[in-house]
């Protein structure tokens, strides 16, 4: 079992906590984001310490922070070789992390969802999976990436997240405006896709365009909602969006 410390707690990082709760563990939070904190201290193996003294009692450390608040922050920490370090902060590199955290040498890199509290949450991970499977593996499949712009690129296509509530709510809402029962609509659109999401084999590839080549009977509702957005550009509109954050995540130029 693992005694391990989260610098920064805000959603994620509970989510995180709670994800390995029960198990063992030895977790320690920090101060910031006094709130979340007091609420994760009354879970019995969480503790709440000062930023150094936490780092003092830890193996492995989780940075949870915003990039400016970890530029601000980690100079004035003093970390040891042994630590262990994973990141989970948008905006700060490999390369970054090396600098702030020295003399640490075992970093990774990965990008945790909220519902990683309850597993099945996929983990991309840079350009190690060691510390992070020891933690998290047990309940989310991870993904090794080769490259740093590869784990990249796997933040940006997390905001398809919102996109895809965004559509499913305006779908809710249509339906409940025509079925007069708003709660039966949200509950139908949420079983719909689940049930789409949930019949996904694991394993292999294909998946995502054997299901598209289902739903494309001639004439049919699905084709042709399909093809009513594509014609009105929204899903280049998606492909255009994600391009732009090529530049901020320092992914290869578009060709």
């Amino acid at each position: 079992m693992a005694c391990v410390g989260f610098l920064g707690t805000g959603k994620i990082a509970a989510a995180m906590v709670r994800g390995i709760t029960g198990q063992g563990h030895e977790i320690y939070v920090s101060k910031r984001g006094a709130n979340i904190a007091a609420d994760l201290a009354l879970l019995d193996d969480v503790q709440i310490f000062e930023n150094q003294d936490l780092l003092d009692k830890v193996d492995i450390v989780i940075l949870c922070l915003l990039k400016d608040v970890a530029h601000l922050i980690l100079p004035e920490l003093n970390f040891r070789k042994g630590h262990r370090v994973i990141s989970v902060m948008v905006d700060v590199s490999f390369s970054q992390l090396a600098k702030l955290c020295a003399p640490v040498q075992a970093i990774e890199i990965t990008i945790p969802l909220p519902f990683v509290t309850t597993g099945n949450c996929p983990l991309p991970c840079f350009p190690s999976n060691i510390i992070i499977s020891e933690l998290f593996g047990n309940n989310n499949p991870i993904f090794s990436t080769k490259t740093e712009a590869g784990l990249n690129a796997h933040f940006a296509v997390t905001a398809m997240a919102s996109v895809v509530f965004a559509q499913a709510e305006t779908v809710s809402k249509w339906l409940a405006n025509l079925t007069e029962d708003k709660v039966a609509a949200e509950q139908y659109i949420l079983a719909m896709l689940g049930g789409f999401l949930n019949a996904f084999p694991e394993g292999g590839e294909g998946h995502i365009n054997k299901s598209l080549i289902a739903l494309n009977t001639q004439g049919g509702l699905n084709q042709t909602l399909r093809e009513h957005m594509k014609v009105n550009g929204t899903l280049d509109d998606l492909e255009e969006g994600l391009n732009g954050f090529r530049k901020r995540l320092g992914l290869p130029p578009e060709l």
